[in-house]
């Protein structure tokens, strides 16, 4: 239902931009979080790529914490375990490795592609009204400067 924004009163506008504050700080978010979790995808595939031949057996730090590593030795370069979600992990070997990762890739950035034109909405929408708003203010100040002045 299409609303015109010059039939709304100043509480109303205030409501509305309010409103459209929250859900476009709502889908930042929302694109912010899915570009870090892209990201982390983006790392693992590229991490892949050291799984060659010519690092087979070479001495690694495995990290135990975000701070806390112990040495290892690479001994399989040719299957990874993979985190497919909620604690669960499969095996695959390097390529099909690489393939998952590049289908989260390609998935989450039509994900932010989608979200994209919704928030510009959004944000022109939010800066319509601000228009508004601060044109009923300058007819609201004028008017009581009229009114004092007589």
């Amino acid at each position: 239902m299409a609303v015109n924004l010059t039939e709304l009163s100043l509480p109303q506008l205030e409501g509305l931009k309010t409103q459209l504050d929250q859900e476009t700080e709502f889908l930042s978010s929302s694109i912010g979080q899915l570009k870090v979790v892209q990201t982390k995808y983006v790392e693992a595939k590229d991490s892949l790529n050291v799984l060659n031949k010519s690092n087979e057996g070479k001495e690694l730090l495995v990290p135990l914490t975000s701070s806390m590593y112990v040495p290892g030795k690479l001994n399989d370069v040719d299957h990874v375990l993979v985190d497919v979600g909620t604690g669960y992990f499969v095996e695959k070997n390097v390529e099909d490795g690489k393939e998952f990762f590049k289908r989260k890739i390609d998935f989450l950035t039509k994900q932010i592609e989608k979200i994209q034109p919704a928030l510009q909405e959004k944000h022109a929408m939010k800066q319509a009204v601000v228009e508004v708003m601060n044109m009923k203010l300058q007819q609201l100040h004028s008017q009581q400067a009229s009114q004092s002045g007589t």
